[in-house]
């Protein structure tokens, strides 16, 4: 049963297409959705649905890439209307209790919270389900590799479907249309041994094209994670030579969306397309990944 049929749903993120992707795939009465978005794009998630004659109620799983609030935020909600919820282990406490993750996120975005991520909701433990590192996960017909690859975050899997590898973060972030691509490099769990082993991993699996949630299907593999892997090399000696002089979180922040925006400018992104990288990919909180990796890991 080669080349079932994937339907990117575009979540219109904070009204802009392009920034956060829901995959649909159906097979019979499996409705599985590779992630479910944040609370606060549930109705352009219903929308999507109905475009195929579906409601979140007909949904049966929904596989997370990882916890981050973009990714997993509406995942209570749907298992509330029946949606079987899959995480990787080290994500599962946060999602049956997420008052630790919603008070993390709280300190980062303050007052905006709502507005960007509306409501976060528990999944109820009978519908969580927890795969372990490469045990196929089997719905109805449909076979889902889990793989496990940190470096963007601890709890993150990437899902090999066909031929197909779902790669949430940890495939970075790259908007349709540009050869160009972004590593999102939030706090606190950012690894550059790690990403560059999940990416050696991702390498020795056979897949032809690639889908971060941050966003769409692209088929040059071999380009896109090679071009990451550079992209994680620059990143990694431009912080080595910015921490020789010991800048400030602020002066760190500065410094690094002067980067972001050169690199812009160098490569032509319209400003639209700078919004949907932005909006997927905060440089001010890539900045705050990369101090604390520096001093959790490099300056000891």
């Amino acid at each position: 049963m080669a080349n079932t049929r994937i339907v990117t749903i575009d979540l219109n993120f904070q009204g802009k297409t392009q920034a956060i992707a829901s995959y649909l795939i159906r097979h019979g009465d499996a409705v599985v959705l590779i992630e479910s978005g944040p609370g606060s794009t549930l109705s352009a998630l219903e929308a999507g649905l109905a475009k195929e004659g579906l409601s979140p109620r007909d949904v049966t799983h929904v596989l997370l890439t990882h916890i981050h609030l973009d990714h997993a935020g509406a995942a209570g909600w749907m298992s509330q209307q029946g949606a079987v919820i899959y995480v990787h282990p080290i994500g599962a406490p946060h999602m049956l209790n997420p008052e630790k993750l919603i008070a993390s996120a709280t300190r980062i975005y303050g007052d905006r919270m709502d507005t960007l991520w509306g409501e976060f909701l528990p999944v109820a433990q009978n519908q969580l389900k927890v795969p372990n590192d490469a045990e196929e996960i089997v719905i109805g017909n449909l076979l889902f590799l889990p793989v496990n690859t940190p470096g963007h975050a601890e709890h993150h899997y990437s899902y090999i479907f066909e031929d197909v590898c779902f790669s949430g973060d940890v495939g970075g972030v790259r908007i349709p249309g540009f050869q160009y691509l972004r590593a999102p490099m939030p706090p606190p769990e950012l690894h550059f041994g790690r990403w560059r082993e999940s990416l050696a991993r991702l390498r020795g699996m056979k897949f032809s094209h690639i889908a971060p949630t941050h966003f769409g299907m692209f088929d040059d593999v071999q380009w896109h994670l090679n071009t990451l892997d550079e992209t994680l090399a620059a990143m990694e000696k431009w912080l080595e030579t910015v921490m020789m002089r010991a800048p400030s979180i602020e002066e760190l922040r500065e410094e690094f969306t002067l980067w972001m925006e050169e690199e812009s400018k160098a490569k032509n992104l319209s400003e639209d397309v700078v919004r949907a990288y932005s909006l997927s990919n905060p440089i001010a909180m890539s900045a705050d990944g990369l101090m604390r990796y520096w001093k959790k890991f490099r300056s000891a």
